[in-house]
């Protein structure tokens, strides 16, 4: 006789708490947020001191106020703007900034190539000391060096002059003071600009050369033919910075040596800003013309990152 004995069957699981499941996903939203984290003190920091200051300018824009705590701000509405756009020196100081522009993107990007090409061809301990003899200028403070220079530019006395076998007050003559500011902001940025091209020629891969010259091909035709095509983003890149900072780089000189001067020979755009807000006392007025320059060179800015791609050789 069989004897069958009936198992009950296991009982179901009851359901978590609702106290047990929000434990299991806070880890998993904790990994979510995990990079948001990271940036939340970039970010911040880029609040505060960027999009902050740009409201309060957009604010202060429309105002007129000699910077005074006891002298109460008067709305003007759009009128600090229209000053702006129709004040005669803006033109000459656009002019001004077009000229250095152009006067420095050989200090940029066509002596640092040379330089940076030159450069790999020095090897062992002269390789460095090489690149920091370029690199020191770079880490002179533009005030210091503007002494310097004021004194090797002397009209009677100056090692320039005497060098070149001239007699020019060079800082008293506006084409003069022009070149002189040109040449000495390019001085500074050389060393900048060099190690972004030497950097950028590590990147380029040397069997290309290699296998070019294998097929017969000349140092000069292998510098011209991939070297620079393949060096060109980093060109580009060291393009949009001349043209964007090329005005901020010659301010302190400016500020330094010429004053603007002479007459307005030498007054740029940030030259011109910082006149607008801190010589007329009218701090409408010079948040205004900031605002202007913003939008103006972040057209720009625009305009040249759009270009750069098509612009650009890529090694894919």
């Amino acid at each position: 006789m069989t004897l069958l004995v009936e198992v009950p069957a296991p009982a179901a699981p009851a359901p978590p708490e609702p106290a047990t499941v929000g434990r299991r996903r806070l880890p998993r939203r904790l990994r979510a947020l995990a990079p948001y984290l990271y940036l939340a003190p970039a970010l911040a920091l880029l609040v505060v001191w960027t999009y902050r200051p740009l409201l309060q300018a957009v604010q202060l824009s429309t105002y007129s106020w000699n910077l005074l705590p006891t002298s109460p701000a008067t709305e003007v509405g759009l009128a600090n703007f229209r000053e702006v756009l129709s004040a005669p020196e803006l033109g000459d100081a656009v002019g001004v900034t077009m000229l250095i522009i152009v006067g420095m993107l050989p200090f940029t990007i066509v002596v640092p190539v040379v330089v940076a090409l030159l450069a790999r061809q020095v090897h062992g301990r002269a390789r460095s000391v090489y690149q920091a003899l370029v690199f020191a200028p770079m880490l002179v403070a533009p005030v210091a060096s503007a002494a310097v220079w004021q004194w090797l530019l002397d009209p009677s006395s100056g090692a320039v002059n005497r060098v070149l076998g001239l007699h020019v007050n060079w800082l008293a003559d506006a084409n003069g003071a022009l070149v002189a500011i040109i040449v000495i902001t390019g001085w500074h940025v050389l060393g900048f600009a060099t190690l972004i091209v030497s950097a950028g020629l590590t990147g380029v891969d040397d069997e290309y050369a290699a296998a070019a010259a294998v097929d017969g091909a000349r140092p000069r035709q292998i510098t011209w033919r991939i070297t620079l095509p393949l060096l060109s983003p980093t060109l580009v890149f060291l393009t949009l910075m001349t043209v964007l900072l090329s005005a901020q780089w010659s301010f302190p000189l400016i500020d330094t040596l010429t004053q603007g001067g002479p007459g307005t020979a030498t007054t740029n755009i940030y030259y011109l800003l910082w006149e607008y807000g801190f010589r007329s006392f009218d701090a409408g007025h010079g948040a205004a013309a900031g605002l202007v320059f913003f939008v103006v060179f972040l057209a720009v800015a625009w305009v040249l990152v759009t270009m750069s791609d098509r612009l650009s050789f890529h090694d894919d």
